[in-house]
């Protein structure tokens, strides 16, 4: 990823923050001619505090076992993982002066690191129901996953857990930093009304108003 200065993010607790509410990520591998890519959650494990840096970090995922990629990672276990969150058009008409051109709002995080495969089945149940606990934590009320450990030990043995070992991180936090308060604003209200991601979008450009 292309980092620009002027769109860093604010910290690095920012860039955990949003690989913790965006867990659903691109991870791409390259054992072949072509890099392929698998989208699928990767979570911070539920046993252990949030990070505050990057550093001795683990993530853990899974996949289908029906997915040939896992293979790759075999192969070998450079992988990148893609985490976006919110992002929007930006038009022109916002601005309020012309000649002007419209722009993309987003914020976005690369990971990259070395994947280990998880063997035993009983190590893969718990990436599994770690992963549905991070995700019912973010919910109020959250779904009670006991009467269900059954169905999720049955379908094990059609998982692949793995856990990756971050490496480096590198983002970007595009939020119109570069425009004047008064057209932020705008930009804001607009991209609240017009995004599919408006209201996260609008936001996190409030939160990091500079």
């Amino acid at each position: 990823m292309h980092e620009f200065a002027r769109y860093a993010a604010p910290s690095t607790a920012d860039e955990i923050e949003l690989v913790r509410r965006h867990p659903f990520a691109l991870v791409v591998s390259a054992a072949g001619q072509a890099p392929v890519g698998t989208h699928l959650p990767v979570i911070f494990p539920q046993r252990r505090e949030i990070p505050d840096s990057w550093g001795d970090v683990t993530l853990l995922g899974h996949l289908a076992r029906v997915n040939p990629q896992w293979r790759d990672f075999a192969v070998n276990p450079q992988v990148l993982m893609v985490f976006s969150g919110p992002d929007g058009y930006v038009s022109p008409s916002t601005y309020g002066y012309t000649p002007a051109v419209p722009t993309w709002n987003y914020a976005a995080v690369h990971l990259t690191g070395e994947v280990e495969l998880i063997e035993d089945a009983a190590t893969t149940l718990d990436v599994v129901e770690q992963t549905v606990l991070a995700m019912e934590s973010q919910r109020d009320p959250s779904w009670d996953m006991t009467s269900s450990r059954a169905k999720f030990e049955s379908l094990v043995e059609h998982v692949v857990a793995f856990r990756v070992r971050v490496r480096t991180a590198h983002s970007v936090f595009k939020l119109s930093q570069d425009m004047p308060a008064d057209v932020r604003e705008r930009v804001r209200d607009d991209v609240a009304r017009s995004a599919p991601a408006g209201a996260e979008l609008a936001t996190l450009m409030r939160d990091h108003d500079s």
